[in-house]
């Protein structure tokens, strides 16, 4: 069960705050960033909770770009998702790409080739937010 609880961070971006907050993803309590960010877990606890993955986390690993001393040095992902066969992934929920975001993932891909990145944007709310009202509990 999903449930929602929010309280409020401060920081300077008022409408940023109002969908910043704690909510509740079956025994655990996570503080997520945005209202996609949000529902994003919501989506992936519903996968987990009917066995289409075997778990995911959020903000689980800092990704290191040694050698560099300016710009983008480090990457933490939203999302580690789990495969059923122990295999993972990571999930990037992005309103909008700036040059610093785009940066990210492409030293992502060069310093760790070996892992598979997913971008989930407001083209994947667009298509899928209806549905997900209907079926996942609490969808924002």
């Amino acid at each position: 069960m999903i449930k929602t609880l929010l309280l409020i961070r401060s920081g300077s971006n008022a409408s940023r705050r109002a969908s910043q907050g704690w909510r509740i993803y079956g025994d655990r309590k996570i503080f997520m960033r945005s209202k996609w960010e949000a529902n994003y877990g919501r989506y992936l606890q519903w996968q987990k909770e009917h066995g289409k993955i075997k778990d995911w986390e959020h903000e689980p690993y800092i990704f290191r770009f040694e050698g560099l001393t300016k710009g983008c040095t480090t990457y933490k992902p939203d999302f580690k998702v789990i495969e059923l066969d122990g295999s993972h992934y990571w999930v990037e929920v992005k309103g909008y790409y700036d040059q610093k975001s785009i940066t990210k993932l492409k030293r992502l891909a060069l310093y760790y080739p070996q892992e598979k990145i997913k971008t989930v944007d407001k083209k994947w709310f667009k298509r899928n937010n209806e549905r997900m009202r209907i079926i996942i509990k609490g969808w924002e």
